[in-house]
């Protein structure tokens, strides 16, 4: 989860695209013009607002500590800018959503107000320059405009605040202990499934930190093993994007599409303690089935503790959070029952760099060439030494010559 590679180098190649984009869409225009000119999409929620998110267009967000997952989000959605509400950057911890977008060659303009969304419309066409939000000529709003220079400062101010920080993440946990320890314990309240998942891997796919890498770096490992694919909400689409059916869906329903729903994977609904399980009426409108599993843990944890539970030999995790910070970049008290998940399923539990870096195929490629040669030496020396063999050989020859003909004839 650490390796940082995949994600440098599409940074790169999105800074090198993003802002001509956005020259296209307002920068530089023939009336003297500057910023970027573009519709503007609004929502308090990124994660809802990136599903109809068109390239160039204006993000007005909602968002404090601006996460890492967020932003690449918004980044692949080709977005002319974003407009935050609030402090991108508020200095609990040194969250990475900013630095993504200044370093993708996206405008941030920061703490402008809650107003903005009494003032504008979704569809208005805006202007954002100057640390100004304008329609037509009639100031909207005025904020922060964030820099290299800003968020550096920022993140390194923020560091200070991880001690804090990691006190009430501590707090948090032994608060979930207290709540979920006969779930941690002795797996009380995990629901029966049909999905066989005894005996076998499980891959566990979180629409998180660098999860189409991870996926295309798993796709020899799948293809030999054969894990129990399970999507957790997004995560399912992100198996189908990949080429893949899940055998299960875990989570509340409220990022995942009608055409995962609807593909044939068995349906685990996260519900809340008490029972109630805002997801499940999505599912029965699709004219499907689904399990529910009552916990305080996050969908993720319950996908684990899941797997954990009905014998899975190995759990390989895609897109999950694996450190400290990345705890904390979700933003939520529920990221305690991911760090006691992970003591829970631990001696099983790999993460898909780990995987990707192990594993090899039992099979080389030097080994399927040297099988293949050893064939054909042994077919040609059958046929050589068969009675056929004086009948065959002259036709061999015939379509090797016309072959070498027709491929000297290319070049001539």
């Amino acid at each position: 989860m650490n390796d940082p590679s995949p994600t440098t180098e599409r940074r790169v190649r999105l800074a090198q695209r993003l802002p001509r984009r956005v020259l296209a869409l307002g920068r530089g225009r023939d009336d003297g013009r500057t910023g970027v000119s573009a519709v503007a999409r609004l929502d308090r929620r990124t994660k809802d607002l990136t599903k109809r998110l068109q390239p160039g267009e204006v993000a007005v967000i909602d968002h404090v500590d601006l996460d890492r997952v967020s932003a690449e989000a918004l980044v692949s959605c080709g977005v002319g800018a974003v407009v935050n509400v609030a402090p991108s950057i508020s200095g609990r911890y040194p969250n990475l959503g900013p630095q993504i977008l200044i370093e993708a060659g996206i405008p941030l303009l920061d703490d402008v107000g809650p107003e903005i969304f009494t003032k504008l419309t979704e569809g208005d066409h805006v202007r954002v320059e100057d640390g100004t939000v304008l329609r037509g000529e009639d100031v909207i709003a005025k904020g922060t405009e964030q820099t290299a220079e800003t968020v550096e400062t920022a993140l390194t101010e923020a560091k200070a605040g991880l001690a804090s920080q990691l006190e009430a993440f501590v707090a948090n946990t032994m608060e979930y202990v207290k709540r979920e320890r006969d779930l941690l314990i002795d797996g009380v309240g995990v629901p029966e499934v049909n999905t066989r998942i005894a005996g076998r891997h499980a891959l566990i796919v979180v629409r998180g930190y660098h999860y189409r890498e991870d996926i295309a770096t798993l796709r020899p490992y799948i293809r030999e093993y054969r894990p129990v694919l399970i999507g957790v909400d997004g995560g399912a689409d992100a198996l189908l994007e990949a080429g893949y059916r899940p055998d299960m869906i875990v989570g509340d329903m409220d990022s995942v599409s009608d055409d995962a729903l609807t593909c044939g994977a068995e349906i685990v609904v996260h519900a809340y303690r008490d029972g109630r399980a805002p997801g499940l009426k999505r599912v029965h409108e699709l004219g499907t089935e689904a399990v529910v599993f009552p916990a305080t843990a996050t969908s993720e944890d319950i996908a684990m503790l899941l797997a954990d539970d009905k014998g899975a030999t190995l759990i390989v995790a895609v897109g999950t959070h694996a450190n400290m910070v990345e705890f904390l970049d979700k933003g939520r008290a529920g990221m305690a029952s991911t760090f006691l998940t992970r003591l829970r399923v631990g001696s099983k539990l790999v993460d898909a760099k780990g995987v990707s870096r192990l594993y090899r195929s039992r099979i080389s490629a030097w080994s399927l060439l040297f099988l293949v040669l050893g064939a054909f030496v042994a077919i040609v020396t059958a046929v050589a030494m068969s009675p056929a063999g004086d009948v065959i050989s002259p036709l061999l020859a015939d379509r090797w010559h016309a072959f070498v003909f027709w491929l000297t004839g290319l070049f001539t």
